[in-house]
């Protein structure tokens, strides 16, 4: 079996390459995702499909950290961060901020202005795609996580839950205006991909601050 408890240390360094390989699909995966969701959201004028592809983006910053951090705790078994891991963070953090203002801010003018999206099929199409997707590498990175008894993969594992989460919102919001034609669905669904946004900056802080995993530590 691949995924065991006891393993030898070439069993080892072949879950680190899965390790390794599961976080080069997550960034390549985000690269792709994030150009479509900008381009179709740019296009039909759905903001939570835009704001959705921008978060993508920043999640590249973070996978190359995460990336980085995996590959020196294969080389030196040391699950604590370096300056250009705590950097990648706060660059996160930040853009993840500027990401939330924005689209907040958007959102309401969207209100006001009473926009309406052309049409937000792609981001149903988009939404579908990426929770099967994340579904998967959550999946497979807990198992690697668990047979290496890794710390660090097992809360990345976790923490992608947040990206299932922001697909499930892009989701329900694009189903919500496609049923209805409401404008203000897909502004909702902008604000609340703003507050995870949020929260996925404060909690990039805060793991360069703190050296935690992962904000689900606490759960």
């Amino acid at each position: 079996m691949l995924f065991t408890q006891s393993i030898s240390d070439e069993s080892r360094a072949k879950l680190y390459s899965y390790a390794y390989a599961l976080m080069l699909i997550t960034i390549y995966y985000n690269i792709v995702e994030g150009l479509i969701s900008v381009i179709f959201g740019y296009e039909d004028g759905t903001l939570s499909l835009l704001g959705f592809g921008i978060d993508s983006f920043v999640e590249v910053i973070s996978g190359i950290g995460i990336w980085h951090f995996l590959k020196r705790i294969k080389q030196k078994g040391e699950e604590t961060r370096d300056d250009f891991e705590k950097t990648a963070l706060k660059v996160t953090g930040t853009a993840f901020y500027f990401l939330s203002a924005g689209l907040a801010a958007t959102a309401i003018y969207n209100v006001v202005t009473n926009h309406k999206p052309e049409t937000t099929f792609w981001g149903i199409v988009i939404s579908i795609i990426s929770i099967l997707a994340m579904q998967l590498l959550i999946m497979y990175k807990m198992k690697v996580g668990k047979a290496l008894n890794s710390q660090a993969i097992i809360a990345d594992a976790k923490c992608t839950k947040t990206c299932l989460y922001l697909s499930i919102i892009l989701l329900l919001a694009s189903l919500g205006y496609e049923l209805t034609n409401i404008g203000g669905i897909d502004s909702i669904g902008a604000v609340l991909i703003a507050y995870l946004s949020y929260k996925e900056g404060k909690e990039s802080f805060e793991k360069a601050r703190t050296n935690k995993l992962c904000s689900c530590e606490d759960e």
